[in-house]
């Protein structure tokens, strides 16, 4: 196995300063007239940063010196390069980054072919407790802020490669709803990267409040943990399934019209003898069926003094071939990172935080 683990340079941010990274047109607008810049200057404040990626107020080049020497004694861009990284042997990489808390956080960058995925975190750690993740072990170290997630988009190498963002490092998304909601937000708008909601995934296990917020204010397309379709036995993997319910976000889910512009996904992690049965599939097909939506089955990557167990290939295949028999169209995801515990549910960073 070959494991390429590389000590990166940082910049080091000054906590007093306020961040452009993070900023919409109307609150650079504010920052631009507070250190006397014409209104019209976000505009360019805008494109320098989310259009040029640029890492200093100086490039800005098209605003006056004077200007940028104001804006400067206030303001900063707020972009931090990851301070490691561990490049995979199926080119797969995980970035470890800085945040502005002081903690550290992970993403992983996956290149296939003419696509590249950036799968981002949103908080330190994560508070849901799933018992299968190894960042669910961590606990729950805070929020990121929106320059913290948007700085694992701004900051990565390659990033001028990625064709899609999935929220499905690090946290719970809905549990940090105000600062993923605005990160892509910025992510979709005219005047921050531009892209398409449709290059841009959301997962959750399934917070009711912050569902129907999401379903309200964003146009991404929305993964919803499953991994099992009873809620009794679903509960004895995610403690989550007390508070929010499968029966209530499945109930929910149904109203919505899951049209072309939005996908609805269910992650579905196999573990042997667990959830891997004709019993299960059964109750799946009748969950799912009347929803316009796709199944992906995972693999589960053990994790130490686990009790869980991976699923044969066998038996994923046979899983995925009796869902998409019944209507319910299933693949399975390739699995990439996992000699670098950058796969599904492998994220951790506490221990590299306290080092």
């Amino acid at each position: 196995m070959y494991l390429c683990k590389v000590k990166m340079p940082n910049i080091v941010p000054d906590m007093k300063k306020r961040k452009l990274l993070g900023m919409t047109l109307d609150e650079l607008k504010v920052a631009a007239t507070e250190v006397g810049l014409p209104g019209y200057a976000a505009k360019q404040m805008a494109e320098w940063v989310y259009g040029k990626r640029v890492r200093s107020i100086d490039e800005m080049t098209n605003l006056s010196l004077k200007g940028r020497s104001a804006l400067a004694e206030h303001y900063e861009i707020g972009c931090m390069l990851p301070s490691d990284v561990q490049q995979s042997t199926d080119g797969t990489a995980k970035y470890l980054f800085p945040t502005e808390s002081g903690q550290l956080v992970e993403c992983v960058f996956i290149p296939d072919g003419e696509r590249a995925t950036l799968c981002v975190s949103s908080q330190v750690g994560c508070r849901m407790g799933c018992r299968f993740c190894m960042t669910g072990r961590q606990g729950f170290g805070g929020n990121l802020s929106v320059t913290d997630i948007l700085n694992q988009v701004y900051s990565v190498p390659g990033s001028e490669r990625l064709t899609n963002i999935v929220f499905m490092g690090q946290g719970e998304p809905l549990d940090n709803l105000d600062a993923v909601l605005k990160a892509t937000q910025l992510l979709t708008d005219a005047n921050g990267w531009a892209w398409s909601p449709k290059r841009i995934t959301v997962s959750s296990v399934g917070m009711k409040k912050g569902l129907e917020r999401f379903l309200e204010e964003s146009e991404c397309h929305l993964a919803i943990s499953l991994h099992n379709p009873f809620p009794d036995e679903r509960l004895l993997m995610m403690p989550a399934e007390k508070a929010y319910g499968l029966t209530d976000m499945i109930a929910l889910l149904s109203k919505q019209d899951w049209s072309h512009q939005r996908r609805l996904s269910f992650e579905y992690i196999v573990f042997g003898g667990l959830n891997d049965s004709e019993r299960h599939a059964r109750e799946l097909v009748r969950l799912l069926s009347p929803i316009e939506c796709r199944v992906n089955l995972i693999r589960f990557h053990e994790i130490p003094d686990s009790p869980f167990k991976g699923a044969s290939e066998e038996k994923m295949v046979w899983l995925r071939d009796y869902l998409t028999q019944h209507g319910v169209t299933t693949t399975i995801r390739a699995s990439r990172g996992q000699d670098i515990f950058a796969a599904c549910g492998l994220l951790h960073s506490k221990v590299k935080s306290e080092t």
